[in-house]
């Protein structure tokens, strides 16, 4: 007759359950697999599945009882570690929200929006049209693979165990809050340069001939010029988009400070 100690079944539990946790968090806030689209058994089937083939890989795990203060908190890091990881490339996909929005505003069309079913709200068609593009870039790249990739190797960069993360480690998650506008505007500026030299003309046009109506002319001119300059700049993107996603995956783990 087989027999198991519990001792055996806490060290198969734990082995299992801390990467399942982990894995699910970031499945829960990373790109692309945090989309509202995605259903939450799918999402889970592809947490039981990761973990499941990775187990077996990855570093010794302290012997713990899972039921134990202990255990509950390094259930609670892993958790929060697999959220960190998917906000850290979530950062990225704001980058492209955020130009968008800049570009609607500057064009007269902010008020157009449409549903996203990425963050679930309403958003403006600028930044929904963008942010579908990034995403279809991201996948054509196979970013999702290379974020599976990157979540398998934190597991040796930021092994289980007792060891706590550093202070500083969600101080530079913070100050990334910073990179979301430099990247944003580095992504609008070709059509907010544009839109800015077209008022400016406008304005001159109108100090020149005083009886124009400047909302007549200039709003469906300011529109115009604005998807032109759009279009001509998206011939343009796939560099800085490619370099967002670099920075992003590398910011996943670059981030961490062990204590």
């Amino acid at each position: 007759m087989i027999s198991f100690t519990s001792a055996e079944i806490n060290a198969w539990v734990v082995a299992f359950f801390f990467p399942l946790a982990r894995i699910l968090a970031l499945l829960a806030s990373a790109p692309p697999f945090n989309n509202i689209g995605l259903p939450t058994r799918v999402r889970l089937v592809l947490g039981l599945a990761i973990a499941i083939a990775i187990t077996p890989v990855l570093p010794k795990i302290p012997a713990v009882d899972p039921a134990s203060g202990l255990g509950l908190l390094i259930l609670a890091q892993q958790l929060v570690i697999g959220f960190a990881l998917g906000f850290s490339l979530r950062l990225v996909f704001s980058d492209v929200d955020l130009a968008g929005n800049a570009i609607s505003n500057l064009m007269g069309i902010g008020f157009a929006t449409s549903f996203d079913p990425q963050s679930a709200a309403q958003t403006p068609v600028i930044s929904e049209f963008l942010g579908m593009l990034a995403l279809l870039t991201f996948m054509a790249i196979n970013g999702h693979l290379m974020v599976i990739a990157t979540l398998t190797q934190s597991f040796s960069v930021l092994p289980i165990g007792t060891a706590s993360l550093a202070n500083a480690s969600w101080l530079n998650i913070a100050n990334a809050g910073g990179i979301i506008f430099s990247y944003a505007v580095l992504l609008s500026l070709p059509v907010l340069v544009a839109l800015l030299i077209t008022n400016i003309a406008l304005g001159v046009l109108v100090r020149v001939a005083p009886q124009l109506n400047l909302f007549a002319i200039g709003f469906p001119v300011t529109i115009l010029l604005g998807f032109a300059a759009l279009l001509v700049s998206m011939t343009h993107l796939s560099a800085p988009l490619q370099q967002m996603f670099e920075f992003g995956l590398q910011s996943m783990l670059g981030y961490f400070v062990i204590k």
